[in-house]
């Protein structure tokens, strides 16, 4: 388990905690859970742990229960987590996100659904009055005014991210999320410069990215998560992620996080290990950025296979690390190598 550096950022080893939304704030703040749970993956020696989707607007959430960066009060709470994951030898990283469609939904224990205005919710916003399920009320289309101050509000909040001590931003553009909405040409039918061709479904991406890298120092890397196809015909496909990419690597995005699907409700999905590591290996192969892979990775030899075949740069854990916060550690072992464990905890291993 290499360290990776990326700019100015040292990564202890190539195991990352995956973004993964734990629907547990208040108002967009970050609580004890989230320092709990963010915490012990870094105690369990991952080089780098992300929080889950911080939304960057209050109406970009995908449920109420999200949390969020789109205000200088939510800075506190994170920065204390962040104090944590470093002092445990973790870089930080934050996704920021904005839901677009799939907004304004319950908890997916309480089952998924719309939330009404009284019920909590609200309208949701995207690039075209398409709602994600058949049969859902139409999300608003965003105006064009709409569309810059959403590309500011990312920036801002990436400027946020800095003053709460993260190391790391990823911007989210997969999952059907909003960016994703954009680009795909199943959930934009818009018919100005912000739809259409390829490159006008991109524009919103790429804006958004500007803004970001320019709030973002230089010597900070900057993450980009795709979704590399929509797994149906006529929708976004992997071609049109390596193009993607290209651009997005001349606006200073250091690695691509590759990810697929979320945009397209009844997308038939070759579920199976490793099964969206072609994608990362592709992105690398034909742009040269770094990527990262996801996806039903659960084992310490399936990971190690990835990173020494050059598949992908950093292989980002979901599941596997809920199950087994652990995990890095354990890792270690299984390859042969000595663990390093925080010293409270050596006579464990």
């Amino acid at each position: 388990m290499a360290p990776l550096a990326i700019r100015e950022i040292a990564l202890r080893n190539r195991i990352a905690v995956s973004p993964m939304c734990q629907y547990s704030s208040g108002d967009g703040f970050a609580g004890d859970w989230h320092l709990v749970h963010l915490g012990s993956r870094a105690v369990g020696g991952a080089g780098l742990v992300c929080t889950e989707a911080a939304a960057v607007a209050a109406r970009g959430r995908i449920t109420p229960h999200d949390l969020g960066i789109w205000k200088d009060e939510h800075i506190e709470f994170l920065a204390r987590i962040t104090r944590f994951l470093h002092s445990q030898g973790a870089a930080a990283g934050i996704q920021l996100a904005h839901a677009g469609r799939k907004g304004s939904t319950q908890r997916p224990w309480d089952g998924g659904g719309l939330l009404s205005e009284a019920e909590g919710g609200w309208q949701p916003a995207a690039p075209s009055a398409v709602p994600f399920r058949a049969g859902d009320p139409a999300p608003h289309a965003l105006s064009k005014a709409e569309i810059h101050s959403l590309a500011d509000g990312f920036g801002e909040a990436a400027a946020r991210a800095l003053r709460a001590g993260f190391d790391v931003v990823e911007i989210h553009g997969a999952h059907g999320y909003l960016i994703h909405q954009f680009l795909s040409p199943l959930s934009n039918r818009r018919t100005d410069e912000y739809g259409g061709s390829l490159d006008n479904r991109m524009r919103f991406a790429l804006q958004v990215t500007e803004a970001v890298r320019g709030a973002w120092p230089a010597r900070l890397p900057l993450f980009f998560r795709i979704s590399a196809t929509d797994w149906v015909p006529d929708g976004w496909t992997a071609d049109d992620s390596v193009a993607l990419v290209r651009r997005l690597q001349a606006l200073g995005v250091d690695l691509v996080d590759c990810s697929s699907g979320g945009n397209a409700e009844h997308a038939r999905i070759p579920l199976g290990p490793g099964y969206q590591v072609p994608f990362a290996e592709r992105i690398r192969r034909e742009t040269g950025i770094l990527s990262g892979a996801v996806g039903l990775i659960t084992t310490p030899g399936q990971a190690d296979e990835i990173l020494r075949h050059g598949q992908a740069d950093l292989v980002l854990m979901a599941r596997e690390l809920l199950r087994d916060p652990y995990f890095p550690l354990h890792a270690a072992g299984a390859l042969g190598e000595k663990p390093a464990p925080p010293l409270p905890y050596a006579r464990a291993f």
